[in-house]
């Protein structure tokens, strides 16, 4: 697990300015007014701050964006680092000023005068998902950031603010060092176990078999890992922190631990992204981490199928036909269409065991999204437009992408097989859409459900504004938003 940074709240001390080490930070309004922090540093540096804010170059800071005055005279710090943010900035803005300031942290130690800034805890935790590293698997030690100190007028209540923010931070944290981990660490038994040692937070966790997935039918799931020597397996995590008679939210994602394409392999350029295919199920131990630290209350149960997808002796064929959990049967058309099979029996499992109040699914589903928004929004599909559109306000307000897209029967006569009930792929055509549509015949029609396809969104070629780049954990903030809105008592 990555360690997050050293990050400590305390009262503001405005004598202590002059001394302090590393980096100072400051925040400015638009309007260029100075708090008493600010006027501080402006006292020490002779008036450089208040010239800088008076220019055109502070003029041009979007809010949330910073720039650097180095090695500023009649102080010790090596660097200011001049924010503008306003006084009511939006939580998205208060993040991405702190991730501004993570980015050009360093190995220094960073002072941040907040003062009685109203977002002073979002800021903090911006600082703290920006600062992320993946480097475990680096010869070289690691490099270890410095502390981070947030002056603010009221430490222990920002703290206390901070609090469930740091459970959220860690449960990010979780999904993107799964997301960014080799397939050849994070096999389906090293995944497995990983969420099974959750229990020591109170999750209650159950590792299906192949065995087990055997008998209840899950012809499906076990089909797309029947190429590969690791074991298919679903794992099933209960968060139980509602009232015991409320049916559950179920959190359903898809692991495809690494995805060749199977039998229809994939292209050599740029399979080796492919460890990021388990990217669903990681977001679901994500939530499911971060519920069980800041206590949640609500009842929620994680499933995820985990599988590998490999082009063996063993392994499907184009042109198979297998029977799914709920008893439909699947033409396999092209075997890298994988995930959508895996979904299939953990969703119809999810029903059939726990009854949900409502089910979204995640997973890194089709290329055809990718195309469609590229990789700056994911594709929400739904049956539901109310739990629909409580998604996309707790996407909004958590500054996550997320974009609707269309169902409708129209759709099914490009799935529709000559030899089977249903077939695994539409072809290029509404790529992602008809993959939703498949989606949607293990979904009972009284269950209200969502479907992301984070294929875009999951692991990113370039830093975003609050992760370096690759895995980004996206969905985890919007997820635990929209069981904050509406399923916590």
């Amino acid at each position: 697990m990555t360690t997050p940074v050293a990050l400590t709240f305390a009262e503001t001390d405005l004598d202590a300015i002059g001394g302090a080490t590393g980096r100072v930070a400051v925040f400015v309004d638009g309007d260029g007014k100075l708090d008493p922090a600010g006027r501080r540093v402006n006292r020490l540096t002779r008036g450089a701050l208040a010239r800088f804010v008076e220019s055109p170059a502070f003029a041009r800071l979007a809010p949330g964006e910073a720039a650097t005055l180095a090695f500023p005279a009649h102080m010790q710090a090596d660097a200011i680092d001049v924010v503008r943010l306003d006084r009511r900035p939006t939580l998205a803005q208060a993040r991405k000023a702190g991730a501004a300031l993570a980015r050009v942290q360093g190995t220094a130690d960073v002072l941040v005068l907040a003062g009685a800034h109203p977002r002073a805890s979002d800021i903090a935790f911006g600082f703290a998902l920006r600062a992320y590293s993946f480097d475990i698997h680096k010869s070289a030690d690691p490099t270890v950031p410095g502390k981070v100190q947030v002056m603010v007028t009221k430490p222990e209540v920002v703290a206390a603010q901070a609090g469930p923010m740091a459970a959220l931070a860690e449960g990010v944290f979780f999904t993107r060092d799964l997301v960014n981990e080799p397939a050849n660490i994070l096999t389906t038994d090293d995944f497995a176990a990983r969420l099974a040692a959750m229990h020591e937070l109170g999750l209650e966790v159950e590792i299906l078999e192949e065995a087990d997935l055997e008998k209840l039918g899950m012809r499906a799931l076990l089909a797309v890992g029947q190429g590969s020597e690791s074991p298919s397996k679903v794992v099933v995590m209960r968060w139980n922190g509602g009232a015991a008679d409320e049916a559950p939210l179920a959190l359903v994602g898809k692991g495809v631990v690494f995805d060749t394409g199977g039998i229809s392999i994939k292209p050599a350029q740029g399979m080796e992204e492919m460890t990021m295919d388990m990217g669903g199920a990681g977001v679901v131990a994500g939530v499911m981490r971060a519920l069980a630290l800041r206590k949640a209350r609500a009842n929620v149960v994680g499933l995820v199928g985990l599988v590998e997808n490999m082009p063996d002796g063993k392994a499907q064929r184009p042109g198979d036909i297998v029977r799914t959990m709920k008893g439909d049967t699947v033409e396999v058309i092209n075997t890298d269409a994988e995930g959508r099979l895996v979904l299939a029996d953990v969703l119809w499992y999810a029903q059939d065991r726990f009854a949900p109040r409502a089910m979204v699914d995640l997973a890194t589903l089709t290329g055809a999204i990718i195309i469609g928004l590229g990789h700056e929004k994911a594709g929400v599909f739904s049956n539901d437009d109310a739990f629909c559109a409580a998604f996309l306000k707790a996407a909004g307000t958590e500054g996550e992408g997320a974009w609707r897209m269309p169902l409708g029967a129209a759709y099914d006569k490009l799935i529709k097989s000559q030899l089977a009930d249903i077939k695994n792929t539409g072809g290029r055509a509404a790529g992602s859409i008809t993959a939703a549509q498949f989606l949607q015949c293990f979904v009972k029609p009284d269950c209200p459900w969502i479907h992301l396809d984070i294929a875009g969104v999951a692991r990113v070629g370039e830093e975003t504004a609050l992760a370096p780049k690759g895995a980004t954990g996206w969905g985890v903030l919007a997820l635990d938003r929209l069981i904050s809105d509406m399923f916590e008592a």
